[in-house]
């Protein structure tokens, strides 16, 4: 019995592992990367949607988000590249995350860097991201454990608790973190995928 179980798992790890989108375990550095940069390249560009120069206030830093394709895979479609950050010690140009398109127009698979080896992030976590109508805002739910253990006592002494009443536990509504975008703050005035005569 514990052999089929361990052949089970085994199984449903490979499938997991198979269909799961492989990123580089540390991040890399975009040499010669900042906002000047980064607004002229995106301008080359048909922006798609998702695509520009993004502010994200709850770690006070300024990213672009561009089109990006690594070889041979062609899974994931965007980086997250820092521009510029109160910390000093991560340069302009460090990749800290990726975005892969998903069955639903609005939402994207993300990875974000979570953990940090001096100047270098690693070890990507994934969730998901919503891209607002009019691609202003781009939210997401940062990956967390919850654990809840209930116990029903009354089972076991059913006299000691009849006095005693259940109250639910409501949970507050918390907000979703994410990243406003500066550039373009209306798509040039143009809708996106349109060509823009400059």
């Amino acid at each position: 019995m514990r052999l089929l179980f361990t052949v089970i798992l085994a199984a449903l790890a490979v499938a997991c592992g198979g269909a799961k989108t492989v990123l580089p375990e540390q991040s890399v550095v975009v040499p010669g990367f900042n906002e000047q940069v980064a607004r002229e390249r995106l301008a080359e560009t048909d922006m798609q949607p998702l695509e520009g120069v993004w502010y994200y206030p709850a770690e006070d830093m300024t990213l672009a988000i561009e089109r990006w394709q690594p070889e041979p895979s062609h899974k994931i479609g965007y980086r997250i590249l820092l521009v510029a950050s109160n910390d000093l010690e991560l340069l302009p140009g460090t990749v800290i995350g990726y975005i892969e398109d998903s069955a639903v127009d609005n939402k994207f698979h993300m990875w974000l860097y979570s953990q940090r080896n001096k100047i270098t992030l690693c070890g990507p976590l994934e969730c998901v991201a919503t891209l607002n109508k009019e691609a202003t805002s781009l939210t997401f739910d940062p990956p967390h454990w919850e654990v809840k253990l209930r116990v029903n006592f009354t089972r076991f002494l059913p006299t000691l608790f009849k006095g005693v009443s259940v109250i639910p536990h409501v949970e507050q509504e918390r907000l979703p973190v994410g990243f406003k975008k500066i550039f373009p703050a209306d798509g040039n005035g143009n809708k996106f995928n349109k060509v823009r005569y400059l």
